[in-house]
């Protein structure tokens, strides 16, 4: 067989997966362009970005918690599972985010758990918020740029584990990635040591991780995990006179409705950041822009 009408076959065969009629070495061929990327799980969009510049075109990455969902509530779909039965790595939040990790792990008893939380300093959530959420702690450290590096040197670590072969490759592109963490963050440190108001409204809790790292305090709207009564809402809408507060940050898992009230009431206006976005990196990056723009 000449190498063009080799080619040729090849193609057809690893295009439309019939192979039965064709030699062991043309299967051979076929099967390394069919090689199968590492399947790694992540539970919300934010790690995949990070998998993803680890390990590049060596892995598949499935995002459990679609956009708009919240990890609060949300549990995988048997569809999604199919995929968790192939994969090779889970990387989770942990902090007690993901609250039926444990089903991933009985599905697929081999799967290598990555928690991202490892090594990261916690933050203790209120009593109400532990009552509402079975939690101790904030889940919420993927919003700080330092807690990430963290992360991705627990994915570098896996990825080496699970494919040892390209150790060098993933911890080269480790390296880059958090380089672009470190400039990032002090393009943020930067900004925000500008801004004097160091006070923000935000409907629900998420950027403890966040304010630590840049000196700010957030005031959530949402306590608990539940909507504000009249009394906290009157309490809110006095902080935010007292301290020109002229936005409140809603983000698109929750209802926006308290948060519109507190901003008519104000005389200001709702914005929108989302903690949830998978272009992690790019976000960031947006929502430091929101908060430089309206935290005056």
């Amino acid at each position: 067989m000449n190498l063009l009408k080799k080619i040729v076959l090849l193609a057809i065969i690893c295009l439309i997966g019939v192979s039965s009629y064709v030699t062991p070495s043309i299967k051979g061929e076929c099967s390394q362009k069919k090689l199968e990327k590492l399947g790694v799980i992540v539970s919300i969009a934010p790690l995949a970005e990070w998998v993803k510049s680890v390990g590049t075109n060596k892995v598949d990455v499935t995002i459990l918690v679609p956009p708009g969902a919240s990890p609060h509530t949300y549990e995988p779909k048997p569809s999604q599972l199919i995929k968790v039965e192939k994969a090779k790595i889970f990387v989770k939040n942990g902090a007690g985010l993901e609250f039926w990790a444990n089903k991933i792990v009985r599905i697929n008893k081999d799967i290598l758990v990555v928690d991202i939380s490892k090594g990261v300093k916690l933050i203790e959530l209120s009593p109400k918020e532990q009552k509402k959420h079975h939690l101790l702690k904030d889940p919420h450290l993927w919003l700080s740029l330092r807690n990430a590096k963290k992360g991705v040197k627990e994915i570098y670590e896996a990825l080496s584990k699970v494919n040892p072969e390209n150790e060098e490759y993933y911890r080269k592109n480790m390296n880059e990635y958090i380089e672009k963490l470190d400039a990032l963050d002090k393009e943020i440190s930067k900004k925000l040591k500008a801004v004097k108001n160091k006070k923000f409204i935000v409907l629900h809790p998420s950027w403890s991780y966040f304010s630590k790292d840049y000196g700010l305090e957030q005031i959530p709207i949402e306590r608990g995990g539940k909507e504000p009564g009249p009394k906290y809402i009157k309490k809110i809408i006095d902080t935010a006179r007292e301290n020109n507060i002229k936005v409140v940050f809603v983000e698109p898992q929750f209802n926006q409705k308290s948060a519109e009230v507190i901003a008519r009431e104000i005389n200001g206006r709702v914005v929108s950041i989302n903690p949830l976005a998978e272009d992690y990196l790019e976000n960031m990056r947006i929502t430091v822009n929101e908060f430089v723009k309206w935290l005056k």
